[in-house]
């Protein structure tokens, strides 16, 4: 088989449906299987198709394998009655994936919510953690800012109203926003991106799944010092690579690594939340670069 041939084989991307406590986790897989894995841990309000251009990029050099979580993509969402949405019920559904899928190293990408779920696992499997790669994922309170403000009053006054306040966060508008907002050339934007994200969040039950979900990620915040002492103590290699204008996730929550990583290469790109939209070569090519300089 000709080198071409093999690198066109490496990069096919296969979508699977695996059972996990339950539930049919969806995920996409790529690479041979003998190479480094990337466990690509998606953000709210998308799934794993923000890395659907990422993953055959990075196929030649890694196994690259990225879930969606349950309520997410083309994931089960079983009722919020049988399935409590939590940061932790989360963590085991990707913890359980990892293990049916016989991975026993790992190297996590961390993006918004896949960032408390990464770290949580990386608690619980210190030993697997090979390296980071953070996009927008914050583990330090500094990145907690102005976006932040209405969501903590809804961790400490889970009332109705504060519930109800923050239900446009699921909506059309604030969907495109988070795409659009810190971006200069929208005109590099794929509108099926925040279409999708729409549809699947306009599934009946889903809007309460993702207010359920945003009131758990109040249970993160008190973790942050020990996902610092994991940084500390595992001394993981971490590429940055942090869009700078993204006003969820701004640059204050990236410098604070750097306290904690001996082994930290920073990036601030100017784009917004979803830096992989507009930046997805620049991201893959240092993902390269850092990696194959510490292989």
């Amino acid at each position: 088989m000709t080198n071409a041939a093999i690198s066109t084989a490496s990069s096919k991307v296969h979508y699977n449906t695996i059972h996990v406590h339950g539930i049919d986790v969806f995920y996409r897989e790529a690479g041979p299987r003998d190479a480094p894995v990337l466990l690509l841990l998606h953000g709210f309000p998308t799934s794993s198709n923000m890395f659907r251009n990422l993953i055959p990029r990075l196929a030649q050099s890694f196994r690259v394998i990225a879930p969606d979580y349950p309520g997410y993509g083309f994931s089960g969402m079983p009722d919020r009655k049988d399935f409590s949405y939590t940061f932790e019920n989360m963590t085991t559904i990707v913890e359980e994936l990892t293990e049916k899928l016989e991975l026993s190293k790992y190297t996590l990408y961390v993006m918004d919510y896949g960032a408390p779920i990464g770290y949580r696992l990386a608690l619980r499997h210190p030993e697997k953690v090979t390296g980071l790669i953070v996009q927008n994922g914050n583990a330090y309170e500094e990145g907690l800012l102005k976006f932040w403000d209405p969501i903590k009053k809804y961790w400490q006054e889970p009332t109705p109203e504060n519930r109800a306040a923050l239900a446009f966060l699921a909506k059309p508008d604030a969907t495109k926003w988070q795409y659009q907002n810190g971006v200069s050339d929208a005109s590099l934007l794929d509108p099926t991106t925040w279409t999708l994200d729409q549809a699947l969040m306009d599934r009946p039950g889903n809007g309460d799944i993702q207010l359920d979900i945003l009131l758990d990620y109040g249970t993160n915040v008190p973790l942050y010092p020990e996902f610092q002492a994991f940084f500390r103590k595992y001394k993981p290699p971490t590429l940055i690579v942090w869009g700078k204008n993204d006003f969820i996730f701004p640059p204050e929550g990236a410098t604070p690594y750097k306290r904690d990583l001996p082994d930290v290469e920073t990036h601030l790109l100017d784009t917004g939340h979803f830096a992989l939209e507009t930046h997805g070569e620049e991201i893959a090519a240092r993902i390269e670069k850092f990696f194959s300089a510490r292989a």
